[in-house]
């Protein structure tokens, strides 16, 4: 077992108080003073690794200062992750809710600490070789079809969304967002939005889906050690699906769509947004939508439109992180070149659509 990490100030987490409500509503779980320490990627949720020097548990509480309660619902994650445990969906076993802000100072949830690693591009999938990469990627594409083949009801979660009408909802949802960061001219996103909209198709039966369903929210677990990812040997396995946020009851085709745009070439050097597609090994876009049809069964026929409409809803995404930067309102590295990616967006999602109409 390594050493826990020193005992920093921690925003957002502060140990004494989380070990007191540990200790009284799980006496014994905790075995000796908590530290913590924040684990980065992470876009919106605050997520930490916790330890009392033997034990590990993950935190999870929206980001600092004022959230939308709708974006970072701490019951909603803590019970969509708490009913899939039983299903073949990798996912951390829930330890504690919390929902008394006086604790940590807002809602937060406790899960076990599940070894593995998040891979966040092509350059850090590349150790792992061709033939590791191509079976971590396609067992994204099984796990994928594992969530969409949960029946909602036999799990608690068939009040989880309202699926009906779904598709037109979040293009609605999606349009208003880039309503409120409109800062200068966007060439083409309005007749992306709009063609989205004249070409919607007829969502296949609803499913819990996970909204944001990609490679670096899944851990890999090497099986060669009893922490992070890497290593030469072991049977590569997704440990566990993180970040449930933007999980939901609607059409699955959205979460496919999603991977899809995500295993697509951006052919951006040294952009802060990447996908892991020219990882040496990684399967074409084209292959993981014929896995799932055939593992899923489900007509993946329009799978354009849903690529095109992931496209179009990062293009908003970061056309937002742009516009707050110009505002004043977002610091660090990276963000200075988030606005010129939104145009590279755009573009994409009218070439794919446009490829649905000359198909």
């Amino acid at each position: 077992m390594s050493a826990p990490p020193p005992a920093t100030p921690t925003p957002g987490l502060d140990p004494e108080r989380l070990r007191d409500h540990l200790d009284r509503e799980l006496p014994g779980l905790v075995g000796g003073p908590l530290t913590a320490r924040l684990i980065e990627g992470g876009r919106s949720n605050l997520t930490y690794v916790v330890t009392d020097g033997t034990a590990r548990w993950v935190v999870r509480r929206p980001p600092l200062g004022h959230v939308l309660a709708t974006a970072h619902d701490m019951r909603r994650e803590h019970r969509v992750i708490s009913a899939l445990h039983a299903t073949a969906v990798p996912v951390p076993e829930t330890v504690l809710l919390c929902e008394d802000e006086s604790v940590l100072g807002a809602p937060f949830y406790v899960m076990e600490f599940v070894p593995g690693t998040p891979y966040r591009s092509a350059a850090e999938l590349a150790p792992l070789g061709p033939e590791r990469t191509r079976a971590a990627v396609l067992g994204l594409v099984d796990t994928l079809v594992d969530l969409h083949a949960v029946d909602p009801a036999a799990v608690g979660l068939d009040d989880f969304g309202r699926p009906e009408g779904f598709l037109d909802r979040q293009l609605r949802r999606w349009g208003k967002q880039l309503d409120a960061s409109r800062g200068r001219d966007l060439p083409g996103i309005d007749e992306l939005h709009a063609a989205l909209g004249r070409r919607l198709p007829q969502s296949p039966a609803p499913t819990v889906i996970h909204g944001d369903y990609r490679l670096d929210n899944v851990l890999i677990d090497s099986g060669d050690s009893g922490d992070a990812g890497g290593g030469d040997g072991g049977t590569d396995r997704i440990s566990a699906v993180l970040d449930w946020e933007m999980s939901t009851l609607g059409d699955p085709l959205t979460d496919l769509g999603l991977l899809v745009m995500y295993s697509t070439p951006l052919d951006l050097p040294d952009s802060p947004i990447s996908t892991t597609a020219t990882a040496p090994g990684h399967p074409s876009a084209a292959e993981l939508v014929e896995r799932y049809a055939a593992r899923s069964g489900r007509d993946t026929g329009a799978i354009a439109w849903y690529t095109a409409f992931a496209w179009f809803k990062l293009a908003v995404i970061l056309e937002g992180i742009h516009y707050r930067y110009t505002l004043g309102q977002t610091v660090g590295a990276g963000f200075d070149r988030i606005g010129e990616l939104v145009p590279v967006f755009i573009e994409h999602g009218l070439t794919t659509l446009h490829d649905l109409q000359e198909g």
